[in-house]
């Protein structure tokens, strides 16, 4: 791994890839087994995040301030890689109780992301979560190009 964190897989993955680990102390520290986020080729990969505290402890407001706590995560992330939820493409959201808990979900979650940048969105009802937690959220989002700006 380099100095600016990226890595380079060629001898590993026989092409030439070179992805960031992106890390905020803003955001709720990442376990020792995955990173907050990765850069890749003009987009970021964000680990799945649940609504829980530095201390890693769920936040109370049930689904509505996990959903909350989950997202504002993300954003920081997000900022941390160059990018913003309005940049967002791609969300998965993984809920212990879906029918109980979508639509107070969906409250919270749309106070995120504006109509024109709504995006892509997959909601799937597990079993259970880390921590006991009601739900989990993953995404993708495009870095802009600043270059152009």
């Amino acid at each position: 791994m380099s100095d600016d964190g990226s890595v380079d897989t060629s001898a590993t993955c026989g092409t030439t890839t070179t992805k960031e680990v992106v890390y905020s102390p803003d955001a709720i520290p990442p376990l020792s087994v995955f990173s907050q986020a990765v850069k890749s080729r003009g987009h970021v990969y964000v680990s799945g995040c649940i609504g829980c505290d530095s201390e890693y402890l769920v936040v109370e407001g049930g689904i509505q301030g996990q959903t909350r706590t989950a997202l504002e995560n993300i954003s920081k992330i997000l900022e941390a890689s160059g990018s913003s939820m309005q940049h967002v493409v791609k969300v998965t959201i993984y809920l212990v109780h879906m029918a109980r808990d979508f639509l107070a979900m969906n409250e919270i979650y749309e106070q995120f992301f504006t109509r024109e940048t709504m995006p892509a969105r997959t909601c799937i009802g597990v079993s259970a979560l880390p921590m006991g937690a009601f739900i989990e959220i993953d995404c993708i989002a495009e870095i802009p190009d600043t270059k152009s700006s």
